[in-house]
């Protein structure tokens, strides 16, 4: 066996790793920009797993018009650590230092992403009339409140059909389509 079988898994590991706990962090940063319920026990699960990594940061770092910085920089550190050691690993080392650019495209997607499955997530679940105690609903609801509510407002259930998933759907798909390019060709191509 070669050195290249363990690469698919390593590289594999590595970035289900790195991504779980960064989509951990951006949750929590993206709970707090919707003023989520943080007594809700999966906002608790999330309070936990993050706090460790960001009380340092907090201590440099304070927040902002109710934004928390720290989990924005954590969340870039994570993301140019994971490139960085996926260069290394890939065998193109003098790229390490560009994982800083990087992983500001990679934010934006992983944003645009998170959102695009909660949005998701929330209109397959209105079709099933789930228990609005349930924590997962709660938090699901207020996180995609600020993107659902503009369109709600514009868009009139059609027959009892509520359309707006489907256009913030398609609105944060066009996002990511006309954004994420243009910042990946600016700061070059990772590998």
């Amino acid at each position: 066996m070669t050195s290249s079988y363990l690469l698919s898994p390593l590289v594999f590991l590595l970035q289900t790793l790195f991504g779980l706990y960064t989509a951990v962090v951006a949750i929590r940063f993206l709970l707090q920009w919707a003023r989520a319920d943080f007594y809700n026990p999966i906002s608790q699960f999330i309070v936990r797993v993050t706090t460790p990594a960001l009380r340092p940061l907090r201590q440099y770092i304070p927040g902002y018009g109710g934004l928390d910085l720290a989990a924005l920089v954590l969340i870039w550190l994570l993301t140019t650590v994971e490139l960085a050691l996926l260069a290394l690993l890939l065998g193109s080392p003098h790229s390490i230092l560009g994982a800083v650019g990087w992983a500001i495209p990679s934010m934006a997607e992983l944003f645009i992403n998170l959102m695009l499955f909660a949005v998701l997530a929330r209109a397959l679940l209105s079709w099933v009339n789930p228990d609005p105690r349930n924590p997962m609903i709660g938090l699901l609801t207020r996180l995609t409140d600020p993107v659902m509510l503009p369109a709600q407002r514009q868009i009139q259930p059609i027959g009892g059909v509520d359309l707006s998933p489907l256009v913030v759907i398609i609105g944060l798909t066009l996002l990511n389509m006309l954004l994420i390019p243009p910042l990946k060709w600016l700061v070059g191509s990772p590998f």
